[in-house]
Formats: C-alpha cells, sequence, structure tokens
C-alpha cells in the first residue's frame, strides 16, 4: 500500500485533523491553548500559528461579528514538540466594531503577537478589481504531484514535506519550483481549497484562508534571483503577515491566489496577494515581509 492509498492519507481524514488542530481549547476566560500538529517535526508552520490565534480572538467577540482583518508579527520560531497557549486581550467592544490583541506563547516565551478586527456585517460602496485572466483549476495539475515529478530522483529530507499530501490542495497555474530553480517573474498563481469539505462555520473558513495564505508567499520574493527553500546556506522565515477579509467565501472552494513581490533588500522581501472567489469577487487580501538571508 503506497502513501496515494494509506487510510491515513485520504483527504477527509487530512482535512479532519486541520479542523482538530485550528480547534483551540479554552484553558480559561481568554486563554487557549492549540494543538501540536500530529507527527508534526521541527518548527511550526506560521499559518497554523496565524489561524490558530485567530480563532481564539474570535470566540472572545461573541455572535454578530466576523474578522475583517489581522496583523501579525513573528518573534521567535515555534516548536511543534509543544502545544502553543493563546492569551487574548479584548481592547475594544463597540456596536460595530471589536478589537482583539492575542500573545501566542511556548515555554513562557511569546513567538507571535497578532491584533485582529471584527464588524458586524453592513452594506456600503463596493468595487473590486477584476480577477486576472487564468486557466481554472480544472486545467492543471496538482502541486504535490507536479513537485514530485520535477523532483523525483531527489533525496533531500528537507523536501520530503512537500512530497507529502496536505489538507490544502494546490494546482498552480505556473510551476513554482523546478530543479535546479531558474531566474523568473516576481509573480505566482495558484488556486487552492481545503482538500474536502468543511463544516458551515464562517470562522472556521476564515481561519483555513489565514493558514492557507502564508503557504507560497513567502517564495515570491526569492523567485527572480533563481533560489528556493531548498538553496544551500538559504535562511528564511516570515517576519509578519496581514490578511484583510473582504467578504463571505468558503474555503473547501476552488480559491485564486494571486501573488507578486514588488521588492526585495536588505535581506528581506516583501510579498502582497489577492485572493478571488471562483465567481471573480475579490474576497481577502495579504502581505507579508519575510527573511530571506543568503548566507556566505
Amino acid at each position: 500500500m503506497n502513501d496515494q492509498t494509506k487510510p491515513e492519507y485520504t483527504p477527509e481524514l487530512l482535512v479532519e485533523r486541520l479542523v482538530t488542530l485550528l480547534d483551540v481549547e479554552q484553558l480559561d476566560v481568554d486563554l487557549y491553548r492549540g494543538p501540536r500538529q500530529p507527527g508534526g517535526q521541527g518548527r511550526v508552520f506560521g499559518g497554523q500559528v496565524i489561524a490558530q490565534a485567530l480563532m481564539g480572538a474570535h470566540r472572545s467577540t461573541g455572535e454578530g461579528k466576523v474578522a475583517h482583518s489581522l496583523h501579525a508579527y513573528f518573534m521567535r520560531p515555534g516548536d511543534e514538540d509543544f502545544p502553543i497557549i493563546y492569551r487574548v486581550v479584548r481592547d475594544f467592544d463597540g456596536r460595530s466594531f471589536a478589537t482583539r490583541r492575542v500573545i501566542a506563547t511556548q515555554g513562557g516565551q511569546p513567538i507571535l503577537s497578532l491584533t485582529a478586527s471584527f464588524q458586524r456585517p453592513e452594506e456600503g460602496l463596493a468595487h473590486h478589481l477584476p480577477m486576472p485572466d487564468v486557466p481554472g483549476p480544472e486545467a492543471l495539475e496538482d502541486e504535490r504531484d507536479l513537485f514530485r515529478r520535477e523532483w523525483e530522483r531527489t533525496e533531500d529530507p528537507r523536501l520530503r514535506f512537500a512530497k507529502r499530501r496536505r489538507p490544502i490542495e494546490i494546482r498552480p497555474v505556473q510551476p513554482r519550483f523546478t530543479s535546479p530553480p531558474r531566474k523568473r517573474e516576481p509573480a505566482y498563481q495558484c488556486w487552492f481549497r481545503a482538500a474536502a469539505p468543511l463544516p458551515d462555520d464562517p470562522a472556521l473558513h476564515q481561519a483555513v484562508l489565514a493558514y492557507a495564505s502564508d503557504m507560497a508567499l513567502l517564495g515570491t520574493a526569492m523567485l527572480p534571483h533563481g533560489v528556493s527553500w531548498w538553496t544551500n546556506k538559504m535562511q528564511n522565515a516570515s517576519l509578519d503577515h496581514v490578511v484583510w477579509l473582504h467578504e463571505p467565501f468558503r474555503a473547501d472552494e476552488w480559491l485564486l491566489y494571486a501573488m507578486d513581490s514588488p521588492w526585495a533588500g536588505g535581506a528581506r522581501g516583501f510579498n502582497r496577494g489577492a485572493i478571488y472567489a471562483r465567481d471573480g469577487r475579490l474576497v481577502a487580501s495579504v502581505a507579508q515581509e519575510g527573511l530571506i538571508r543568503l548566507k556566505e
């Protein structure tokens, strides 16, 4: 039985595990514990910390308000051997808006700070930039299949995570990884969705989008330099991450993620992204600055 057919690799079970991962446990008033990734090793994925922090912040707002933005700063890498503690501070509760601060800690040390703003839905003036004209997901291959074919003879242990099944399905409009990496325009587009249906909880769908928004963005700044995550002596990490949530969406339906990197310098790369629903609505915008340090 290969990894394509093992029960633990079914899309339904992978998504169930993701839902469990993002289901933070309340320990006390405004105090939550995020579970660790089962079988995880090394550094915690930044999208996991953001999504768990957002879930904790949401649970402190009560009914009627939904997240419209979050701003996160990464301070230390998280350790996948341990759960993460989230303390929520209620900075503001108004009729229309609520603001929360969240500090994520491990071993008594902060690893992430996040602020999130929530709004009671209302009508208003509306416009958005059009969705890029790209092939639909049905015409594209799964990134994992592309990656396995491109790097099939590579045994570098750093590449194992890219070859495993994940709860988020990604179908690139243009391949992101080549062997060897080559210089190209600092732009990347892909379709993504949860690999199986999610429960009907808007807060969970927002958390899954926040989780997935950190999966490809930082690498965009490396594209014009012909380097990647696996280039020897390349050090990379997210420094901050911002998500604006514009309109309702489902994270288990196809979303187009259009990314570009207008600048890099000083061992940092700046990236931005626009996320569109299949019907062309701009449902979220993302920005991130990350460390991209090529050591001598």
